[in-house]
């Protein structure tokens, strides 16, 4: 056996720079890798509020009921630390309204089952935090929209959330004749003390439900509120206002109509809110963004948000959990949008996934 002094010095010394090489080398990934850091505000005197996709995959199968209950679950046990003061749900809180023989491939659970797990879902948060929930075309008919029959009013009804109840100001009726929550306005003051009206609305609004808003935003007592809206179907993948869908109902008024007939005559609505849009397992064609200007000349920030055929496609696990936390800031003008997935970071293992920071996934905005 051969002793190290027994080789050259120069042959020893190109040994140790090859091993350091390697070294370096094998240990460059893992010191790159960025680490996990849970969501926290970047302000600490800021107030979020968190808003969830269309539930609708996430219902329809019981294997992929447990993730909605996790994603509400972690909003609960963030509330406090992320100063959570709303949540907003953009709609189609089941895949069917009223179906009683699911066929197993396109979801195995009964409508009332859908139901059943996304109001309890929503449960806790009840007497927590006050959220709000649009319904989506799944939301009527039997499978889809053909008329406005829904089941809605019975699972999310207005004694539901006491947080809710607190809000409610004004509720209108629904195309069976019944005050619900489908329509419905929720007066809030921010933390920072900005007076603002939440407005939801029905799937393609009618024509009398869109002048009920109307009304309702520019009476004097709000007219110096910030007015958001919330409703299912507004902007598609290309920040276009949706012209048309074909649906079978009598009447209904899509983005572009929603936008020129309550948005832009609008003097305080700054803020709209959607979802509805997606392909298979393409994070860009669920989301969108744009901003116009109402008839005060105040920007309106307009978003829709996403994520049901993420994870699998139309039939996989509902959109791997993914919401997005909204900050707003002390300077009671700026918003930071951040993408952020509960089943991702609950395992050090899929941590490294829990964010999304494409320009379209994290960005900010300004409100007037």
């Amino acid at each position: 056996m051969k002793r190290i002094n027994d080789f050259s010095p120069s042959l020893i010394q190109g040994v140790l720079k090859t091993l350091i090489i390697a070294i370096t080398f094998c240990t460059l990934p893992v010191a790159a890798q960025e680490k996990y850091e849970p969501p926290k505000l970047d302000d600490p005197d800021s107030w979020t509020m968190v808003i969830l996709p269309d539930p609708q995959t996430y219902v329809k199968f019981g294997r992929n009921q447990p993730i909605l209950e996790l994603m509400t679950a972690w909003i609960s046990e963030n509330i406090d630390d992320l100063n959570i003061e709303m949540v907003l749900c953009t709609g189609d809180l089941v895949e069917q309204n009223e179906m009683i023989d699911p066929d197993g491939v396109t979801g195995n659970q009964t409508s009332k089952g859908q139901w059943e797990s996304v109001s309890n879902a929503f449960s806790r948060l009840d007497g927590r935090v006050p959220y709000i929930t649009a319904a989506g075309n799944h939301d009527y008919g039997y499978r889809n929209i053909k008329d406005r029959k829904t089941n809605f009013n019975r699972y999310f009804p207005v004694d539901k959330n006491p947080k809710n109840q607190q809000l409610l100001r004004k509720a209108a009726m629904n195309a069976e004749g019944v005050p619900t929550l489908e329509n419905a306005a929720f007066e809030f003051t921010s933390p920072h003390g900005r007076e603002m009206l939440f407005i939801n609305l029905e799937f393609a609004p009618r024509d009398t439900v869109l002048a009920w808003a109307k009304a309702v935003v520019a009476a004097e007592k709000y007219k110096d509120h910030t007015a958001v809206i919330l409703t299912h179907s507004y902007l598609n993948a290309e920040n276009e206002h949706i012209v048309k869908e074909n649906y079978p109902i009598e009447e209904g008024n899509y983005g572009r109509a929603v936008y020129e007939k309550l948005v832009k005559p609008s003097a305080n609505i700054q803020m709209v809110f959607s979802g509805h849009i997606g392909a298979p397992d393409n994070p860009k064609a669920h989301v969108g963004f744009r901003t116009d200007r109402n008839a005060a000349g105040k920007k309106v920030q307009q978003m829709v948000f996403n994520a049901q055929a993420i994870g699998g496609g139309w039939m996989g696990n509902g959109g791997d959990g993914w919401l997005r936390i909204l900050e707003f800031l002390p300077d009671k003008r700026t918003v930071k949008v951040k993408t952020f997935s509960p089943l991702f970071a609950i395992s050090p293992t899929t941590q490294k996934q829990a964010w999304r920071t494409a320009d379209y996934d994290e960005f900010s905005f300004e409100i007037d």
